[in-house]
């Protein structure tokens, strides 16, 4: 496996490869990671199974156009494939670190920068890809609104019925959307789309980094947002952002609606608690 892995290195980068070590690294919890290496360089490999090629492919694509943008550091994608019973993808590998005041300040500002670029489109993606190891679909939509209910928050609930999921206030929370966004116009701006702590750091240098995306373009405060979710991230995150996009009146409320669809990714993913939190916040929304 990992000779051709090296094969596929070479062949990309136009330089020979031969790992002289493999050695198993934090991948998350859907894939297993691993760093190659030989004297002159270092590679990160995620591998799963042959059937999520797709998966690697669309991750790839995002990290492509987030390091085309030039704003915040991203890993650059090398190559991705299948060998044997595996498929993997290959990125640049970066150490990474909690980072300080000063990088997560402008970890803010270089967000915010990225968030600039948007799309004539609308929302949505060239293709779906995965949140977590969920399908995530990204069908082009004119409308923010209709993308928001019907491919985000409609998809996931849909997905929670075929678990047994509970949520009573479903359909007076779908309905309430067109009142609960009236005011929201949004650009469409490429976002991350799973912006927690876990997908965030700095390299030993201070430079941010962000990883692990789920990328489309759709309203800049679902990332914002979803930096909320677990614990949040260094204040002086949030004033690098304010200083070069300041967030829109009514952010407070919003953000609740839009990591919803996180809290119901985690349900489907892992069951649990996450059924009631889920019931929490529907309920909060619906104040």
């Amino acid at each position: 496996m990992w000779t051709e892995i090296d094969a596929y290195i070479s062949q990309t980068t136009g330089e020979q490869f031969k790992s002289l070590q493999q050695r198993s690294v934090s991948g998350g919890c859907i894939n297993q990671g691993y760093t190659v290496s030989n004297k002159q360089h270092t590679y990160f490999v995620k591998l799963n199974q042959a059937s999520k090629l797709e998966m690697f492919q669309a991750e790839s694509l995002g990290l492509q156009q987030m390091y085309q943008t030039a704003t915040i550091r991203v890993p650059k994608p090398i190559c991705s494939g299948v060998t044997g019973n595996y498929s993997f993808l290959v990125l640049e590998w970066l150490e990474i670190s909690s980072g300080n005041t000063n990088s997560w300040e402008e970890m803010g500002r270089k967000l915010a920068a990225m968030h600039k670029f948007t799309s004539n489109q609308g929302f949505g993606w060239d293709t779906n890809n995965t949140i977590g190891s969920t399908p995530q679909i990204n069908t082009w939509t004119a409308d923010w609104l209709e993308f928001y209910t019907k491919h985000r928050l409609g998809y996931q609930f849909q997905l929670a019925r075929r678990r047994n999921g509970h949520f009573p206030q479903e359909k007076e929370l779908l309905e309430a959307i067109p009142e609960l966004l009236a005011n929201r116009k949004p650009q469409p701006s490429l976002v991350h789309g799973d912006l927690w702590g876990g997908n965030a750091g700095s390299t030993v240098s201070g430079e941010p980094v962000i990883f692990d995306p789920a990328t489309y373009y759709g309203d800049r405060e679902v990332d914002i947002a979803m930096t909320e979710l677990f614990g949040g991230f260094p204040a002086a995150f949030y004033q690098g952002y304010n200083e070069v996009w300041s967030l829109d009146e009514g952010y407070e409320q919003r953000k609740v609606l839009y990591n919803l669809y996180h809290i119901l990714n985690h349900f489907n993913l892992f069951g649990g608690s996450y059924s009631s939190q889920a019931n929490r916040m529907i309920a909060q929304i619906l104040k």
